[in-house]
Order: C-alpha cells, then sequence, then structure tokens
C-alpha cells in the first residue's frame, strides 16, 4: 500500500504537472513498472571504451510496456515510443537522445532471454509479495501457444541415414574381414499374453511418470522437449484444436497470480510438467491443494502431491470404467480451478500471448515472461486495492 500511495499521489501528478494528463494505459504501465522492478535486475556491459550501449534498464522497461500497452512488434514499439514522449520518459529514455534502433532492441532482446531474465524478475516478485503467505490452492494447466515458425521434422530420415551408416564406418576401422560379417538378427517381438513355464521376459519400461519421480527437478527439465511441433488438444466443449507452437504450463495461485510457468514442445502431455512445475513452486509459495483436470489423473502423480503435503484434487478419468465425483466439500474447491483459464485468457488476449514474432524456444519464452511479469503485477495490484 505504501508503494501504490507513493506512486498514486506523488508520482503520477509530478508527472502531469510537468508534462500534462496522462492516460489510463500509462498510468497501469506506471504501476506495473514500479511493481516488477526489472531495472535492478540488467546488468551494465559498458567498461568505458567505445561508444557508451543504450542503458538495458531502459530497453527491459520499454518491452514490459510492450506487453502492457498489446504492441505485437518492436517496429511499433518504436513509432509509439517516437511520439509518445510520456512513455519515452517513463521507460527512461532521455529525450535529448535518439532512440535506439529496431537491431539495437533486437541484441538486448538476446540477451535478455540468454539470461532467463524474465523468469529471475518473475521468481524474484512472487517470493517479495507471495513468499511468505499461505496459498489455499494451486490451479495446473497448459495452454497452446502459436508461433510462426516451421514444426521441427521428427528426424527418421536422419536416423534412418545413421544406422545405415554407422556399421560401415566401424568396419573400415578394424579390420577387412568385418566387412562380410553377417548383421546380427534382429530381437523378436515380445509375444502377447501369458508367459509360458519358465520363459522370461523383459522387464516393462518404466512410464515418464514413474521416471520422474526418481529424477532431480535439473534431470526433468533437461528431458522436457522444446522444439516448435505441432500439438493437438480439445478444448472445453471437446472439440480437437491442432497448432503449431508451443506449449506453456502455468501453476496459478487462488489469488490469480501465476506461482510458476514451463514452456515445452506443442505435443508434449500435459502429465508430463506436473511433477517440475510442483517442484518449482513449493520452492516459492506454501499452498495447501493441487487442483488438476483429467489430464493428469495418474496416481503416481496424486502420490507426488501427497509427498508434498498437499491435498491433489485431479478430476477422474474413467477410461472406460465408472468416473470417480468429488465430494461436495471438493467439487466446490475445484470449481475455483477456472483461474487457471483466466490466467491463460489474459496473457493471449491482453499481455501478448497470442502474437509472437520471435523464433526458437528461448526467445518465445521470454516474450511470454515479460507478459507474465505484467499480468502478476497487474493482479497483485488488484488484490492490494
Amino acid at each position: 500500500m505504501d508503494r501504490w500511495n507513493v506512486v498514486q499521489h506523488e508520482l503520477i501528478p509530478e508527472l502531469e504537472a510537468r508534462w500534462g494528463a496522462l492516460t489510463p494505459k500509462l498510468e497501469r504501465v506506471i504501476h506495473i513498472l514500479e511493481w516488477v522492478r526489472i531495472e535492478e535486475f540488467t546488468a551494465v556491459s559498458w567498461c568505458g571504451v567505445g561508444r557508451p550501449p543504450f542503458e538495458r534498464a531502459w530497453l527491459a522497461n520499454a518491452f514490459v510496456a510492450k506487453a502492457v500497452l498489446g504492441l505485437t512488434t518492436t517496429v511499433g514499439l518504436l513509432d509509439r515510443l517516437m511520439n509518445d514522449r510520456f512513455l519515452r520518459r517513463i521507460c527512461g529514455f532521455p529525450l535529448y537522445r535518439s532512440l535506439p534502433s529496431e537491431a539495437t532492441f533486437s541484441r538486448a532482446f538476446d540477451e535478455f532471454a540468454a539470461g532467463s531474465l524474465g523468469q529471475r524478475v518473475h521468481e524474484a516478485l512472487i517470493q517479495e509479495h507471495l513468499g511468505d503467505q499461505l496459498i489455499g490452492h494451486l490451479s495446473r494447466d497448459g495452454t497452446a501457444i502459436e508461433a510462426r515458425e516451421r514444426p521441427a521434422g521428427k528426424g527418421k530420415g536422419a536416423e534412418k541415414g545413421v544406422t545405415k551408416a554407422q556399421p560401415t564406418l566401424l568396419a573400415t576401422e578394424e579390420t577387412p574381414a568385418a566387412t562380410t560379417s553377417t548383421p546380427a538378427p534382429a530381437a523378436p517381438a515380445r509375444k502377447r499374453g501369458r508367459p509360458r513355464r519358465g520363459e522370461a521376459r523383459p522387464a516393462v519400461k518404466a512410464s515418464p511418470i514413474e521416471r520422474q519421480r526418481g529424477q532431480s527437478l535439473v534431470q526433468m527439465l533437461q528431458e522436457i522437449p522444446t522444439a516448435c511441433d505441432r500439438g493437438t488438444k480439445c478444448n472445453a466443449q471437446g472439440y480437437k484444436n491442432s497448432w503449431t507452437g508451443y506449449k506453456l504450463h502455468l501453476d496459478t495461485a487462488d489469488c490469480g497470480v501465476p506461482i510458476s510457468a514451463l514452456l515445452s514442445s506443442a505435443s508434449m502431455h500435459d502429465s508430463l510438467a506436473a511433477i517440475p512445475l510442483s517442484l518449482i513452486s513449493a520452492k516459492r509459495v506454501t499452498s495447501l491443494y493441487d487442483l488438476m483436470d483429467a489430464a493428469y489423473c495418474s496416481s503416481e502423480l496424486r502420490a507426488h502431491s501427497k509427498s508434498l503435503g498437499h491435498v491433489p484434487l485431479i478430476d477422474h478419468n474413467p477410461r472406460r470404467g465408472e468416473k470417480i465425483e468429488f465430494s461436495p466439500a471438493e467439487a466446490l474447491r475445484y470449481n475455483e480451478r477456472s483461474a487457471a483459464e483466466r490466467s491463460n485468457a489474459r496473457l493471449k488476449d491482453e499481455f501478448g500471448g497470442r502474437h509472437i514474432r520471435v523464433k526458437g524456444h528461448t526467445k518465445v519464452m521470454a516474450h511470454l515472461m515479460f507478459g507474465l511479469l505484467a499480468l502478476s503485477a497487474d493482479q497483485l495490484m488488484r488484490l492490494q486495492r
């Protein structure tokens, strides 16, 4: 509330007295930049030799303002900065200097993406304002992120070429006689049905979720696919929607603030992001319930949620059986999972989640994180009011 009063009753009146009346959108930009404080996480790269670069804090503020104002391209951001002296001063650019070029903005964005600037600022924001709070429940969900890039191929042709060329390469390194050796017989296909007496069969391969429970968070994140590909998902009406791009997985608190985010390939199943997201969220906040839809219906996920001290509320997937319904109290709590859909909708409609103009997992995540920063700050301001 002190920060809100300072911005509302001191900073904004001073700007209006000097430059004139501010629009509601620009006031919103001022409040969000003051809550985010992204300039505290930007590095200074100039060492006193050569031409001094543009301050990275100014450029970072401009990217956050771009998400708040709903500007789709860097060219549109530059045009707005040239014609709006209020926004120019709010971001920190002095009026006596020329604005940086589009290439400068692109290089700065690459630095922010490579350094995970948005992720670090978002983590600090959540820990500062919600780290000591008790969160009732976390709503977990994944949403489609459409990208303007070609989906990565499956690599079947490349893999076949490698398997054919590899034996020849090894043979030339060993002996000429090895070239005439017969290839090893293929492994027999596994027979269906009950094994015979004395027949030994290989152990059943563990599921990906079972394998994740024995891994560390770093190992899980390394195994998550990040290439752009095709994804298909059922909407609320039961129809299948397909898209090219990625999938954003969010943990949203009961107050509507996104707690953690994870970006994967569009084809990855939602359940594979549940354990990594839960571990990331557990480091930032303390929560009681985990709310997930039927896509996360798994005994392993329920056991993992209980191991963290949470109560799992996962919609049961009957899988041709009888559906297990929630108790009345659990059903009331599960109905609050709509906060996840609202966060996804606000990110796409208000903070640039539908307008992806960059390519690659790292840059797409950086673009989305600027929008998540603005969304988190805006939701925190609503709670303070």
